[in-house]
């Protein structure tokens, strides 16, 4: 690929330039981010340029429309950090991301109150059970075991039922 000349690399800075000012505003393509990707697509120029090149020799040496690119991160931050985010899928993963981290608290609380309560029922129906063995128990008719005697009483002799003789 040819070098290009000053003219076409200025137009295409303004290009770069121009694309850069709607992404950050948030006017993006559709199915396009907030990217270099897409600020190169909507400049009409390739991504290389933003991106450091390496000579043959191996030193390396800015992409011609590396500081624009470099401008655009910087830039893009800034407003992500001032709270604005141009780019609304990000906005929706932070809030989906917020939602997740809510719910999967909501869900750990949940899991803990069903332990509990799994545990209540657990102690509940042993108790329970317990208590009706000694109902059961309790109704059951008792075999009356032989009265003792008080230990004041004195026990009177039976009647002699032999007759020794004749009674005329």
């Amino acid at each position: 690929m040819g070098r290009i000349s000053d003219t076409d690399r200025a137009r295409n800075a303004a290009a770069i330039r121009a694309a850069m000012d709607r992404l950050l505003r948030g006017e993006l393509p559709p199915g396009g981010r907030c990217d270099l990707k897409t600020l190169a697509a909507e400049a009409g120029v390739t991504r290389n340029g933003f991106y450091p090149k390496k000579d043959r020799d191996g030193s390396v040496r800015e992409g011609p429309y590396q500081h624009l690119g470099d401008e655009f991160v910087r830039r893009l931050a800034a407003l992500r950090e001032a709270g604005e985010a141009p780019d609304p899928r990000d906005a929706q993963i932070e809030r989906l991301r917020a939602q997740n981290a809510e719910l999967e608290d909501r869900l750990a609380d949940r899991d803990k109150s069903i332990e509990e309560l799994t545990a209540f029922k657990k102690l509940a129906l042993s108790r329970l059970a317990a208590q009706h063995d000694e109902i059961m128990h309790l109704r059951s008719p008792r075999p009356s075991p032989e009265p003792t005697p008080p230990a004041k009483l004195t026990t009177v002799p039976r009647a002699r039922t032999t007759i020794v003789g004749a009674c005329s």
